[in-house]
């Protein structure tokens, strides 16, 4: 077996691993108890209506795409998918150990899992050069958006498990209250996500984003502050996305639509 075969194949098992490894922590439930129960516990505002976590199936459908995608004998040889390596593989391995440190309630661990999954996230997606190359549309719908949804749910989970963590380990907020830190926190996404938008014109990272932030206007529709910044940050991701939109049908000389 040739290192193309083997990354292939590591990379496939690992996919297969990951999901069902998160299918049986719910559905066991590991530790006696399932995520959202968990999450439940923690009395902070970075958290979105309980139907958001939905996206999670179209995640799994999106790697599961991309496993076979990237498995097929015509993809061996694919420079792209040479350059994730074992990255990926790595990033499943930190979400398995997420869930085993979550639900054994050993937070600050899940925590750095949680950040380790991100930054292979961040790597694979850099490596792809997503949003700065050009690729076909089969390989953009079955590589690049499946690795942009999922690290702009890894981006809203990395903020939510920062929030959990000093909520447990009893951290005071430095004077703000737990409401301004969760605007904080919108804040810090929205930024993140316009340089998303106007560096590689990433619509489906914004789109979770939009996603997630809805979900937290839901949720906390009882806090005037944190769900106005909700709704807020959905409507200046959307207008970012729009301005982009134009400026790249401009910038190709593409005609704009009439009226």
């Amino acid at each position: 077996m040739n290192n193309d075969v083997l990354r292939q194949w590591v990379n496939m098992l690992s996919i297969v691993a990951l999901v069902v490894m998160n299918i049986l922590a719910n559905a066991l439930p590991l530790n006696g108890q399932n995520t959202g129960e968990i999450s439940d516990r923690f009395q902070v505002f970075f958290v979105p209506a309980g139907y958001v976590f939905a996206i999670w199936f179209l995640i799994y459908v999106g790697l599961i795409a991309f496993g076979i995608y990237q498995a097929l004998p015509a993809q061996k040889e694919n420079a792209r998918l040479r350059r994730i390596g074992y990255i990926f593989a790595l990033s499943c391995l930190a979400n398995i150990s997420w869930l085993f440190f979550w639900h054994y309630e050993q937070f600050p661990l899940s925590l750095l899992a949680m950040l380790v999954l991100l930054v292979c996230l961040v790597v694979v997606y850099l490596r792809l050069g997503i949003g700065q190359t050009v690729v076909s549309t089969r390989e953009k719908w079955l590589v690049d958006i499946p690795f942009s949804i999922y690290l702009g749910w890894i981006t809203v989970a990395t903020i939510a498990n920062v929030t959990d963590v000093l909520y447990y380990l009893g951290w005071s907020g430095w004077g703000l209250s737990p409401q301004a830190w969760a605007v904080v926190m919108l804040a810090a996404a929205v930024i993140i996500t316009g340089a998303m938008i106007l560096t590689r014109g990433d619509t489906a990272y914004a789109l979770v984003i939009i996603w997630a932030a809805a979900g937290i206007g839901v949720k906390q529709a009882d806090s005037a502050l944190v769900s106005g910044a909700a709704w807020a940050a959905v409507v200046v991701v959307a207008l970012l996305l729009v301005w982009n939109w134009f400026s790249r049908r401009r910038a190709a000389g593409q005609p704009l639509p009439a009226g």
